[in-house]
């Protein structure tokens, strides 16, 4: 069990939001990473998911996830993916000033191999329609993770003002 977390970096979008979070220059000191974010999109689009990618590789993605949207629940996957849907972000047409959480986790990020990651995500709305599901992916990248980029998918193109992001390392002494 991890006994240290080390704040390295936090993003809080500002005003008329922005296309991309992206952490970069992520020393290789730690053992894990982990990425905490409240997020909201700035369009009037439901169910849109964010999409992560590591070090500005653009293919060799792969998911599964399981979710529920209030009414029903279901899975899906992708791979060879440009990138990998991993969590949701908070509708605009959801309630007011509310935003979606999720904790993506990333284990021995700066292991020579394929990356893994996993995510819990919800958002939240008072109404029927509200998503909360598991993501597992992975990633072809197979050099350290020096820098992680989340943007969000199906066209919309901007986090709303106020989403916030926080990059930790994670030791294990």
């Amino acid at each position: 069990m991890a006994n240290t977390y080390v704040l390295i970096s936090s993003s809080t979008v500002g005003s008329g939001g922005t296309a991309s979070i992206t952490f970069s220059a992520i020393p290789a000191t730690y053992t894990d990473l982990k990425i905490v974010g409240s997020t909201r999109q700035g369009a009037t689009a439901n169910g849109i998911q964010l999409w992560v990618t590591f070090n500005g590789t653009a293919t060799g993605y792969s998911r599964r996830n399981v979710y529920g949207d209030g009414t029903s629940t279901a899975s899906a996957g992708g791979s060879a993916e440009v990138a990998s849907r991993f969590a949701w972000a908070e509708d605009g047409n959801y309630t007011a000033n509310t935003f979606g959480n999720f904790e993506l986790y990333i284990p021995n990020y700066t292991a020579g191999n394929q990356k893994s990651f996993s995510t819990d995500s919800v958002t939240e709305n008072n109404a029927t329609e509200a998503y909360a599901g598991l993501f597992a992916g992975l990633s072809n990248v197979t050099a350290a993770i020096t820098s992680v980029t989340m943007t969000i998918s199906s066209g919309v193109t901007v986090f709303a003002q106020y989403s916030t992001a926080y990059l930790y390392g994670i030791k294990n002494s």
